[in-house]
Formats: structure tokens, C-alpha cells, sequence
């Protein structure tokens, strides 16, 4: 808690620390629990570090996977100074995801000091970048090749078997520049833009209309950077926005294009002079294991065990991201499950301790079954 690991795309005011300085700490704990440790940088001062207790057979391996980077801190007064207060712990990161990189840790001692009957490998994964643009798990999934994962991201110690993706669409209409006194010679793009908001809002509300996913709702999409003209008194030659679109399993980046590119099509059959174009500028899959996936089933098992032997909790979805679709992409049968807490990426981010310790029973109950 008290290293400043945030990620260097996403200080406001200064470049970020990094993740650095924390992920050589987290290799010397693992040092010291006696894992065998890898320690590489899919990126200059981005390490990774992974952690791998071995199996004595052929049984299934299984990666707990968390990030080690935090979002900016501006607005905070002490944000690597822990305050523990009424069972939680407040500062950057504590939610998102120190206390699960703790969770981990606590989980894979306990494994090495008292059980020996593990088949397969854990692995024990603490990567970069996941708040920027995971080049920690796109390198991980190259480099290990678990059989079953959980992505302890923080979800109230609730098993997440499916997240939306997302898609970002860079839009341009082009309009003709020209001094206002002249409005013949002038073609909006600015307007031609409010058109196209004018679309994209009624089709989020039609995606919004739609039958819902069972497990994490319905598609959406938003206009979330705007940008045109030089001047008040010129017509706009260009207006740019970057639009992000929510995609539910079942849906690919290409669908959400489509929509984007047929509300184009509308408008310039509509209107001769309006030109327009879009193309996706960054996306990430959704999320979806099946319910009997063995991972699911024994994460369910070892969270029925710590929590409620009899009355587990139903299984749910997340409406956010995480690595975890990567690890799936991959071939990793992979769920979400992580620690309670609030406020991550505000000002008063905590965690629930007593949540952490129930994560790492969670985690060594899991691995013991999948492991076996």
C-alpha cells in the first residue's frame, strides 16, 4: 500500500511511478514463501512477475492473476499512507488490487507450508498495465499456459463467470472550411456531427430496450470525446469523436462497427453533401465461462465452503473489464473473484480486510480441488 505503483500512462500531472518498485517487492515475498519466481518486463521498467508453486503429478494448473498498477491520486491527501479504520483500509490501491495481491500471497504461503498433495502447478501472477492496456497479461498469456484461472479483481467476493467487453470508434465527419460571413461556401462538420449524436443516442436507447444478458445487461454506448473547429467564426472542416461501445458476449467489435457504419449510411443517402467515416481505434472481449467449467465449479465449491456451506451464492456477471478475457481468449478457463470495498478510482478508496483473508481461504480451497 505504501508503493507508489501507479501506472505511467495515467499520472494527470507527472508520469506515474510504475509498477516497478512494487512488483520487486512482491518477488521477494514470493522469494521468501519459496515459490520459483520469473521476474520480465513486456515493456522498459513493466515487469510482471509470476510466482509458480509446483505440483508433484499431471493435475490441472491453475493462475491466480492480479494487477500491480493503480489509477492517478489526484484529489487524495495521503494516498500511500494506509489508514486502518472499523475493518477497512483506506488509500490508493487498497480495493484495486492490493488487497487481492495480498489475498495471493497470504494463499500461496498457505498452500506451500501445509499442503503437499497438490498435482498441478499455481501460479501466482502480478502484472502490469491492466489499467491502461494490459501489455502485463497480453505478455503473460504468451509466455505461461495455465489450465484454469481466477482474476481476483474486486467484485464483493461474488463469482463472476462473465464482463462485458468494450469497443472504441474513432468518427469523422468531414465538412468545408469557410469564413462565417459566407454560408454558401461553408459545410459544417460540427453539424453534420450533431447528426450523427442525434443517431447514435436512439440507438442506445433501442440497446438499451433490448432483452437484456442474463448476467450482465444490456449493450450501451456513449460519446466520449468530442472535437472540431478552430474558430467561432469558421465553419468546421472536421469534427472527431471517440465513442465507446459496452458489448455483452455474443457480440464482436466488427458488430459494433456495423451499427456505427449503417447510421452513417443513413445520413449520407439522406443528405449528398454529408461525408462521414469510422474505425475502430482499440477493443477488448467480453467475458463468458460456462457455468459447469470445472474453475467455476471449484471456486464455487471453495467459496461455499468459506462462506455459506449452505447456501452458496448465485454466480453473476460485471458490467466493467478486466484480464480476464484476455486469459479466456486465450484458452484459460478463467472466473473473476476479489475482495469487498469501495470507491476505486476515487478519492477514498477501501478495502474490507476481513474480505481479503475470506478471498485467500477462497483461493487455497479453490486450488486444492482444481489442483488435486
Amino acid at each position: 500500500m505504501r508503493i507508489d505503483s501507479i501506472n505511467p500512462a495515467l499520472g494527470a500531472d507527472e508520469r506515474g511511478a510504475g509498477e516497478a518498485e512494487l512488483a520487486a517487492y512482491i518477488a521477494d515475498r514470493m522469494h521468501d514463501i519459496g515459490l520459483d519466481v520469473d521476474h520480465w518486463e513486456p515493456a522498459p521498467g513493466r515487469p510482471n512477475v509470476v510466482g509458480v508453486l509446483s505440483g508433484d503429478g499431471d493435475g490441472r494448473s491453475l493462475m491466480w492473476n492480479a494487477h500491480t498498477d493503480t489509477v492517478g491520486v489526484e484529489g487524495m491527501d495521503a494516498p500511500f499512507t494506509p489508514v486502518r479504520q472499523n475493518g477497512r483500509l483506506y488509500g490508493r490501491g487498497a480495493q484495486d488490487m492490493k488487497g487481492s495481491l495480498a489475498a495471493q500471497l497470504i494463499a500461496a504461503r498457505t498452500l506451500r507450508e501445509f499442503d503437499t498433495s497438490l498435482s498441478g502447478d499455481v501460479l501466482v501472477a502480478a502484472v502490469a498495465d491492466e489499467e491502461h492496456k494490459s501489455i502485463g497479461t497480453e505478455a503473460l498469456v504468451d509466455r505461461y499456459d495455465a489450465d484454469g484461472a481466477v482474476v481476483t479483481e474486486p467484485t464483493d467476493l461474488k463469482l463472476v463467470r462473465a464482463h462485458k467487453g468494450f469497443v472504441w470508434i474513432d468518427l469523422r465527419t468531414q465538412g468545408r472550411a469557410a469564413h462565417g460571413s459566407r454560408p454558401a461556401e461553408g459545410i459544417d462538420a460540427n453539424m453534420h456531427m450533431g447528426r450523427v449524436l442525434s443517431k447514435l443516442e436512439a440507438l442506445n436507447r433501442s440497446l438499451s430496450s433490448d432483452e437484456a444478458h442474463a448476467l450482465v445487461g444490456p449493450p450501451s454506448l456513449h460519446a466520449g470525446q468530442l472535437r472540431g473547429g478552430d474558430a467561432p467564426s469558421v465553419y468546421a472542416a472536421e469534427c472527431h469523436l471517440r465513442m465507446e461501445r459496452r458489448t455483452v458476449p455474443g457480440e464482436s467489435a466488427e458488430d459494433a462497427l456495423e451499427e456505427v457504419q449503417t447510421v452513417l449510411h443513413e445520413l449520407s443517402e439522406a443528405d449528398d453533401a454529408f461525408e462521414a467515416e469510422a474505425e475502430i481505434a482499440f477493443s477488448r472481449g467480453t467475458l463468458k465461462t460456462p457455468t459447469d467449467a470445472t474453475v467455476a465449479s471449484a471456486t464455487r465449491a471453495g467459496l461455499s465452503r468459506t462462506l455459506a456451506p449452505n447456501n452458496p451464492p448465485p454466480d453473476t456477471g460485471a458490467s466493467f473489464w478486466t484480464d480476464a478475457a484476455l486469459l479466456s481468449a486465450a484458452g484459460t478457463e478463467t472466473v473473476v473473484l476479489g475482495p469487498k470495498g469501495a470507491g476505486l478510482h476515487t478519492t477514498e478508496e477501501w478495502v474490507d480486510l476481513a474480505s481479503v483473508a475470506q478471498l485467500a481461504e477462497v483461493l487455497v480451497h479453490t486450488a486444492r480441488r482444481y489442483c488435486a
